[in-house]
């Protein structure tokens, strides 16, 4: 195929009979779905679901990130002509990967959507297909990983983000974007020895055995050794990995709640994930997008690609 197939093209994410392969309509027309993949609620042989949770809450600073499911989808129609520069191989040729959609959930129940993100995870999980989620504040990690620890076990976890998320708060009614690793760690979720924190540049007194790898770390002593350390680490565990934008500094990625200098700069955050090939990724999440502070759409962009790199990573043993 080639860029002239955009003559007859269009609304790809509902009329592509193949589920693998790129996909060549116009960026900026037809109906937009993560990659242009195919919409579908069926699963069966759906090795990638990506799907959105576009749900925020009290965060700390600037709401917004319900709307980053919807930014990041419209950001990735800039990538899907070609495999991912760098890779050598096209994750979208090996794998068979699906929009989802997004979860349902009422806005004025908000206690019931922890809830109804494990179920929503689950039935990904239990099809047989590795969820990429797009979120969404941080909050939402925490079920995602109820889901996911329920099916595989505690499972080693690598986060992106400028904050630890382990501050202490032992209150199950609460969803807070800023404790869900400490509440994964507390319920058996995550095994604290085997995860590691990359980015990390705010201050938190206990991080309960995580391993931390913080921005100036990785600036100091570069990527390599920040990814050797990952893999002693993680070992050879079942991975998930989840990624705060604002893991990238706000010059890379303005549009997000708690943005923080001293961050990560894209090249190094997309040489960090590239360096993650060959881990078992369970799933993986991109949080945090907060598209109205962002005129420019770099953060989607951001987001678009940290999800399409977590693709590329759950098909590299498959290649």
């Amino acid at each position: 195929m080639a860029l002239e197939d955009a003559k007859h093209q269009v609304d790809q994410a509902f009329t592509r009979a193949d589920p693998r392969g790129p996909s060549f309509e116009n960026a900026f027309g037809g109906a937009t779905s993560f990659l242009r993949r195919r919409y579908s609620k069926d699963l069966a042989g759906v090795d990638v679901a990506v799907t959105g949770i576009p749900f925020d809450q009290a965060v700390t600073n600037r709401p917004g990130t319900r709307f980053g499911p919807r930014a990041i989808r419209e950001a990735s129609t800039l990538q899907p002509y070609d495999p991912p520069y760098g890779w050598g191989y096209d994750p979208l040729a090996v794998l068979n990967v699906v929009d989802y959609g997004d979860m349902a959930f009422d806005y004025a129940m908000t206690r019931d959507v922890p809830a109804r993100i494990e179920a929503h995870l689950g039935a990904i999980l239990d099809a047989g297909a590795a969820p990429v989620t797009l979120g969404g504040d941080h909050s939402i990690t925490l079920p995602i990983l109820r889901a996911v620890a329920a099916r595989r076990g505690p499972v080693a976890l690598i986060q992106f983000d400028a904050h630890s998320d382990s501050w202490a708060d032992d209150d199950p009614d609460r969803i807070d974007h800023g404790t869900f690793l400490y509440k994964a760690i507390r319920e058996g979720l995550v095994d604290a020895a085997a995860s590691v924190s990359v980015g990390i540049r705010t201050e938190n007194p206990d991080t309960l055995g995580v391993s931390i790898l913080d921005a100036a770390s990785v600036h100091r002593d570069g990527v390599e050794a920040a990814l050797a350390r990952i893999g002693r680490v993680t070992g050879d565990r079942p991975v998930y990995v989840t990624f705060d934008i604002d893991a990238l500094d706000p010059a890379f990625a303005p549009g997000t709640g708690t943005p923080v200098w001293g961050g990560l700069a894209s090249w190094q955050a997309a040489a960090l994930l590239r360096g993650l090939a060959g881990v078992d990724l369970i799933g993986g999440d991109v949080v945090e997008v907060s598209p109205p502070y962002d005129t420019t759409g770099a953060t989607a962009i951001a987001g678009a690609h940290v999800a399409t790199e977590l693709i590329a990573i759950r098909g590299w043993r498959r290649r």
